[in-house]
């Protein structure tokens, strides 16, 4: 099977191309190094399918990234048929730079102009003849959010394939044409495959090529004595980018035509929106406020706070099926609330069905069934609209290129702190899974940035844990009557971003001391999402957590509801039986550690299932409403049920159980959140830390959540114990500005 290989900029629409061609379900983000590893799909409307292989996004082919490393090596050691070199057609200039290195490879290339839709746009236009005649290889105009000219483009990329291609260069018009072929000769002489651009790379002094053939850098040194350039000096790196540029201007750029009028002159779109959305200091507070909109049309039951003018509901509705689904005592839900009672209506009578059927069963296995599988897991599934509009809501601003916006506007903040706005980037991802936010770090310019940001990336709540965030948050309000969910779930995800900042600040002000590398980054310019990758992104997060749901969690529900139903010696408990089960025994024992936290010994009765479903957390977090869910009919057979579908059922009749108060709930739902993250995060985190950081993030993580936690309790519960946290905090920040000084003062002297 062929391969083709996917080559460009940032923001030049590859990862769209990639998806319209295989109809894969490939993230699509807008900031530099989001493929951190490639995606790899199959185009199937050629005389065979072809495998298509999305690169990294990349400026240059020069090892200065993780991703520029990934995608070199692919193009020079994997040896693809055909790469598809994409460009972004409205900024010519910029993207063709890769271009010309691309075509120093023995590989056949084809151009493929992206976003011409936006160029017809604007009234500019291109001659792809010209730009094809003065290039050497195919030249294709394609809009990928629109999948104009894709079969196109596939049909020149495979007639390309089955021709060989000698590599040339726009270098061999510059003054350096002698050294390069001398050097060009003696990769020849060694028959290194792609002599032409390890020659460059080497006149270059590319770290790679001098690494691998420090014999040959002799031929440059000598060079260097008798070449000197008046704008560069011996400087050979700077003088062949400016030869570059100099030829895309002098040939590629003649290609296109600028429409030059009153308009074009004028500030673009995307510049008037960023004179409001990146304003100094107008930014932050319109990114706050923008998170709070998604949260309330999320989680809210009373929506735009209209409760007033919505708390009588209609008498065609009072008392039917849509009283609840739509309205409550508070008002209008939102339509993530509306979608979750929907699938929490239709769980409850599956529920409720499968319990007739196995009426006349034995007890443990209607329990087992009911109580323990469809329990667990069904706790879980009633949070799946919820997460999905969340990251509905969370792609829209990715993929219309606004959150590479508060990458730059928090860049200025994060730098005081002694990170750039690219740390921002994985911590954003992280809202949606730890895994590949982790992964991302890889783009991270040094190590004290990367530890740092893994670290932190589990305080950016995933969706996993949002399931624990909104049954908390609603539990407290059906059991205590007082909050919305939209704000307290909003709240702790307020929570998650500022520890974060705090613990970042710690860290470079103790143990990561050092200078901040610069950041640069390209805005790209608004645009509508597309449906289909958002659909397709959303379609593979349902996957993601359906198939999760019916493995792991299921796994898990048995195990608990095993365990909460025998005892030591294997004898079966009845429900009100619960506190003599293994699983009380061994939750019993570590209860007293987590007293501080207010969801420990003080608990009047189980106090041991806040703690088992916090541990349950570790394997994977939507355990711990499934975890709830297990438990929750036991707890509920010893005491008056209070009602309420799923997950949020199940915490209030916890919390009635229990005895908990609402500041010991605030602090379970922040235990979660910053605790150690689940265990395929954590192994993700040992491979991408350096060596001998590993158990030191594992601390990290149960020292900030066991700190933060109690701190949450004992506020909330009594308030003058603030003076000694503020105390405490002075003291400590005294000690580390004293100890800094010191460490300056001898830097000084021993510089």
């Amino acid at each position: 099977m062929k391969r083709f290989a996917l080559a460009g900029n940032p923001n030049c629409g590859k990862t769209t191309l990639f998806n319209s061609l295989t109809g894969s379900s490939a993230y699509v983000g807008n900031w530099p190094g989001v493929t951190v590893e490639k995606k790899e799909g199959k185009y199937k409307k050629l005389k065979e399918p072809i495998s298509i292989v999305d690169l990294p996004g990349i400026y240059s082919l020069s090892p200065y990234t993780a991703e520029e490393v990934i995608s070199r090596n692919f193009i020079i050691d994997g040896k693809p048929d055909c790469v598809i070199n994409v460009v972004d057609s409205t900024n010519l200039e910029r993207n063709l730079y890769l271009t010309t290195q691309l075509l120093e490879i023995d590989v056949p290339v084809v151009i493929a102009l992206n976003m011409m839709d936006a160029v017809r746009k604007s009234g500019d236009t291109i001659n792809p003849i010209l730009l094809e005649k003065e290039i050497g290889v195919p030249v294709v105009c394609i809009s990928a959010s629109k999948e104009e000219g894709l079969d196109e483009l596939m049909i020149r990329a495979y007639e390309e394939s089955q021709k060989k291609r000698t590599s040339s260069s726009v270098l061999m018009s510059s003054e350096l044409k002698h050294l390069i072929n001398d050097v060009e000769l003696s990769f020849r002489g060694l028959k290194v495959d792609n002599p032409l651009f390890h020659a460059i790379k080497l006149v270059e002094n590319d770290e790679i090529e001098v690494k691998t053939h420090p014999q040959l850098l002799g031929v440059v040194d000598e060079f260097k004595k008798y070449f000197k350039d008046e704008t560069f000096g011996s400087d050979l790196e700077a003088i062949i980018a400016d030869s570059r540029y100099k030829y895309i201007t002098s040939k590629y750029t003649a290609a296109k035509t600028k429409k030059i009028n009153e308009i074009t002159k004028s500030f673009s779109t995307s510049d008037k929106i960023d004179r409001v959305l990146t304003n100094k200091w107008l930014g932050v507070p319109l990114f706050l406020l923008i998170l709070f909109f998604i949260f309330h049309m999320t989680f809210s039951e009373n929506l735009f706070f209209l409760g007033g003018l919505f708390a009588n509901i209609p008498p065609s509705v009072e008392g039917t099926f849509f009283e609840g689904l739509f309205w409550t005592s508070s008002g209008i839900n939102s339509p993530g609330v509306i979608f979750a009672n929907l699938l929490g209506s239709t769980t409850t009578w599956l529920t409720e069905v499968v319990s007739g059927w196995l009426s006349s069963s034995p007890q443990w296995v209607a329990g087992l069934i009911t109580n323990g599988m469809l329990g667990g897991i069904f706790a879980v599934l009633s949070f799946l609209p919820q997460i999905l509009l969340l990251f509905l809501f969370f792609s829209i601003l990715e993929d219309s290129g606004y959150m590479a916006r508060v990458a730059f506007i928090l860049d200025r903040l994060f730098r005081r702190f002694g990170l750039t706005g690219r740390s921002l980037m994985p911590m954003i991802m992280g809202f949606g899974c730890s895994i590949p936010a982790m992964i991302n770090t890889r783009t991270l310019s040094n190590d004290n940035e990367k530890i740092a940001t893994i670290r932190v990336i589990p305080f950016f709540s995933c969706g996993a844990k949002l399931p624990i965030l909104t049954a908390v948050a609603g539990g407290i309000i059906l059991q205590f009557g007082i909050g919305n969910a939209d704000v307290i779930t909003f709240s702790m995800y307020l929570l998650g971003m500022i520890v974060a900042i705090v613990s970042i600040i710690l860290m470079r002000a103790t143990i990561m001391r050092g200078p901040v590398a610069p950041f640069i980054m390209e805005l790209p310019a608004y645009h509508l999402p597309q449906f289909k990758a958002l659909m397709l992104h959303l379609w593979d997060k349902m996957k993601h957590f359906i198939k999760k749901a019916f493995t792991v969690i299921l796994a898990f529900t048995i195990i608990i509801w095993v365990f909460s139903h025998f005892s030591f010696s294997w004898q079966y408990l009845d429900d009100v039986d619960i506190d003599k089960s293994i699983l009380a025994g061994l939750g019993q024992l570590i209860t007293p550690l987590f007293t501080p936290l207010g969801f420990g010994s003080q608990l009047t009765a189980f106090s041991w299932v806040f703690v088992v479903a916090a541990f349950s957390g570790l394997i994977a977090k939507e355990n711990v409403i499934s975890t709830f869910g297990v438990l929750g009919a036991c707890v509920a057979g010893a005491i008056i049920d209070i009602g309420g579908d799923g997950g949020v059922g199940a915490v209030a009749t916890m919390i009635q159980g229990t005895g908990i108060t609402i500041p010991g709930l605030i602090a379970f739902i922040a235990f979660n959140l910053l605790t150690i993250p689940c265990f395929a995060a954590v192994a993700t985190a040992k491979a991408e830390l350096p060596k001998k950081k590993f158990g030191g993030t594992l601390a990290f993580w149960l020292v900030t959540s066991y700190a933060v936690s109690s701190m949450i309790y004992l506020i909330g519960s009594w308030w003058w114990t603030s003076f000694i946290f503020a105390g405490a905090i002075g003291v400590g920040i005294s000690v580390i500005f004293i100890i800094n000084k010191h460490r300056d003062k001898k830097e000084r002297m021993a510089s």
